[in-house]
């Protein structure tokens, strides 16, 4: 492609596929043509500039069929925020919904809402899911565009104009304080890396179900988690129970001491919470707090159609959790 206009025939050469092929994605047409396809003329129609066109097409008709899910590239994920246990089992579970209900899924990580809103115009998606920004970006985007969305575990004030979808942390948390509580702890350890919003309602919650506890605000990045718990290890040693606000803090911490011998649960026992696969890859298996995700992806697709109707004009919806008792805790033995 020698000149400054990418042409459909362009397009259609270098994915291999025929110009009728392209013509259809790009018109909406694609009873006949394989999601995959779709995917990957999208793609390129994106990379090679053609957007304003496309962009035009799907602006002239109702709807794209695309529900967008925008993930905060936070620099906890240290740039690889899809690897994260909790936002894969997400993505896999929001997935499945959105093409069981006729959508075409769009993930796409960001940095701001300004991404966020050229995205979702450029594409006039029908929907957006959005997992790890703050009240103030959510405020900014209903203001600045009038596609319906919903957010994963929000803050703040009641929604206006849009769905947040949020887990009963502060419950799970009770639960979770509530098992150790029964199984003779009394000096136990809570683990996060900050002090707000949901870790903030989760240990608040162990607290009201166990009691007093010590609390570290641990560091963001692996290679300094590491090291503080190299320096810590003795204080460690001294807690019957540690419970760590996500799965991957509890395994990691796991995996750390019993690379120094120490044994799980006779020696210490440790929970998390979500419930995603890494609880079951740990030996022992890791007692969490189970969040739904299958449920959660249900509710984002349901609220997008209401909002998009107008039958609904926003709110927060608390989803229930549940306690799994697995081989990582047990009674106290000291």
């Amino acid at each position: 492609m020698d000149g400054t206009r990418v042409r459909i025939c362009d397009i259609a050469q270098e994915l291999g596929v025929s110009t009728a092929t392209v013509s259809n994605v790009i018109h909406g047409k694609t009873g006949k043509v394989s999601p995959e396809t779709v995917r990957q003329v999208q793609a390129l129609l994106e990379k090679r500039q053609y957007i304003p066109s496309m962009a035009g097409v799907l602006l002239a008709r109702n709807t794209s069929k695309i529900i967008g899910v925008v993930i905060c590239d936070h620099e906890k994920y240290e740039g690889r925020p899809l690897e994260d246990p909790f936002l894969a089992a997400a993505l896999n579970a929001l997935s499945r919904e959105i093409q069981q209900a006729g959508y075409f899924l769009m993930v796409r990580t960001a940095a701001d809402t300004e991404e966020i809103v050229r995205l979702a115009s450029m594409w006039n998606m029908d929907g957006l899911v959005i997992l790890g920004f703050c009240e103030q970006d959510y405020r900014t985007l209903r203001s600045a565009m009038r596609i319906p969305f919903v957010v994963y575990d929000g803050d703040g004030a009641e929604p206006d104009r849009y769905y947040n979808l949020v887990i009963d942390d502060f419950g799970g948390g009770y639960q979770a304080g509530q098992h150790l509580k029964r199984l003779g702890h009394r000096n136990a350890l809570c683990l996060s890396d900050n002090l707000e919003h949901v870790d903030l309602e989760r240990i608040r919650g162990f607290e009201a179900g166990f009691g007093p506890a010590e609390h570290w605000q641990i560091p963001l990045a692996a290679e300094e988690r590491s090291g503080f718990y190299e320096e810590n290890l003795e204080k460690l040693r001294q807690f019957t129970a540690v419970f760590a606000v996500s799965d991957f803090y509890a395994a990691e911490l796991m995996q750390l001491l019993q690379a120094r011998g120490v044994e799980i649960p006779r020696e210490l026992s440790v929970m998390g919470f979500d419930d995603g696969p890494i609880c079951r890859w740990c030996r022992p298996a890791l007692t969490t707090i189970r969040q739904d995700a299958a449920l959660r992806a249900r509710l984002a697709v349901e609220k997008l159609r209401q909002l998009r109707s107008e039958q609904a004009s926003g709110g927060t919806v608390r989803i229930p959790v549940q306690l799994v008792v697995r081989e990582s805790t047990g009674a106290v033995n000291r």
